[in-house]
């Protein structure tokens, strides 16, 4: 009687570890692609270095510009 219930306490301990390690488990692997779609959106919300250059220098070139017009224009009498 004493071995019986020994395997019914020893199974009821092994079935609720079971149970929480197959819940953790589904929580990391739902995690996982919550990070992934994070990773997606992160990639469409931002622009890249390159990018972010060229803009500059688009703007640079363009203020270069208007400066040498009112360079121009503070030259006539």
């Amino acid at each position: 009687m004493e071995m019986m219930l020994w395997n019914i306490l020893l199974t009821g301990a092994l079935a609720l570890v079971s149970f929480f390690a197959k819940t953790l488990w589904s929580e990391v692997q739902r995690l996982s692609i919550l990070l992934n779609r994070t990773r997606e959106e992160v990639a469409k919300e931002y622009v890249t270095k390159a990018e972010v250059h060229a803009d500059m220098n688009r703007v640079i070139d363009r203020l270069e510009a208007l400066d040498a017009k009112l360079d121009r224009l503070m030259e006539r009498p």
